[in-house]
């Protein structure tokens, strides 16, 4: 029997929350009518926000509804599961994101009717001249003396602020305190969890006119409140062979997330597939081509997104492009 594991090209869910921008219905083409439109939910099961499948034999599909008849393309590490186990997005911060925390799956478990916690990895594809990032506290505090600081306005004083450049990238274990700042455009990897705790918001107002609910007992629950050294860049290597060159960008116990840059001649192709193991989703950040199999070809562009199953067919990547590679 010919292998169907073929690749999906998904469409996202977007969200209008208040700090977003315009950037990615201009960079990315999205063509989402909200205003502002601040995230994308590229490769997602989550109910808050699922991802669709474009064209084959499951277009117009959630992909959750896919692999729920489809487990399998989920890959043997995730056998007796029929969900993603990781959500991919783009975020635009045309304002500052407010001052949150993630619970740790134990905490959540218990706390939250068995949800996922969030450990994320974020990678910026542009900032500001000044853009900066929120990561952890510079020096110790107490539960106390963060709550009276929230009251009195005065939390800053704790946290680190982090100067970001385009290509950095950033690993946030749940529990760090953190907060993406104006002027970041950023894809962000995490788990598949909508649970964020809001510790400071900046006495913002909502569409409702009332001020954003924070989160303060639970963010102060999960909250490392220790200080923590400023996140320094990784050491990272390219590794080329012809037409690609790729370098591991994050590895923990939830994903692993290359880069891979792929520029192929007229006559040279790359390929690709993902092993039995585990699916992939390759997000391209920058440039276009096709993604081939012997059944057809999936032309993609800058901000597209496309699952592969695990044990997919063997891919012909042809253009110039840039991805990042994520692999369940």
């Amino acid at each position: 029997m010919p292998n169907e594991n073929k690749p999906l090209l998904l469409r996202p869910s977007g969200k209008d929350y208040l700090w977003g921008g315009s950037r990615l219905n201009d960079d990315f083409e999205k063509n989402i009518d909200l205003t502002p439109l601040a995230e994308t939910w590229e490769c997602s099961t989550h109910p808050d926000g699922p991802s669709y499948v474009v064209g084959g034999a499951f277009d117009g599909q959630e992909l959750a509804a896919v692999l729920k008849t489809h487990p399998e393309y989920l890959g043997e590490r995730h056998k007796g599961e029929n969900t993603l186990p990781i959500l991919i997005k783009f975020i635009d911060a045309k304002k500052d994101l407010s001052v949150q925390v993630h619970p740790t799956d134990a905490y959540a478990q218990e706390h939250e009717s068995g949800q996922l916690g969030k450990t994320e990895m974020w990678y910026v594809l542009d900032a500001g001249r000044d853009a900066k990032l929120v990561y952890g506290l510079k020096k110790d505090c107490t539960k106390e003396e963060m709550r009276g600081a929230i009251a009195d306005g005065t939390v800053m004083k704790y946290l680190q602020k982090v100067p970001i450049h385009k290509d950095d990238l950033f690993f946030i274990p749940a529990g760090t305190v953190h907060a993406i700042g104006a002027g970041a455009l950023v894809a962000e990897i995490q788990e598949s969890s909508n649970l964020t705790y809001r510790l400071y918001d900046y006495d913002r107002i909502g569409k409702d006119g009332k001020k954003r609910e924070l989160h303060i007992d639970k963010a102060l629950d999960v909250a490392n409140l220790y200080s923590s050294a400023e996140p320094k860049q990784p050491l990272r290597v390219l590794k080329y062979r012809q037409g690609v060159a790729s370098e591991l960008l994050t590895r923990c116990k939830y994903f692993e997330v290359y880069r891979m840059i792929v520029n192929t001649e007229r006559r040279q192709t790359v390929h690709y597939r993902a092993d039995e193991l585990a699916f992939r989703v390759l997000l391209c950040v920058n440039g276009c081509g096709t993604i081939s199999h012997e059944n057809g070809t999936i032309p993609f562009y800058k901000g597209d997104c496309i699952f592969v199953p695990a044990d997919s067919v063997t891919l012909t990547i042809h253009g110039q492009a840039q991805f990042l590679d994520v692999r369940g």
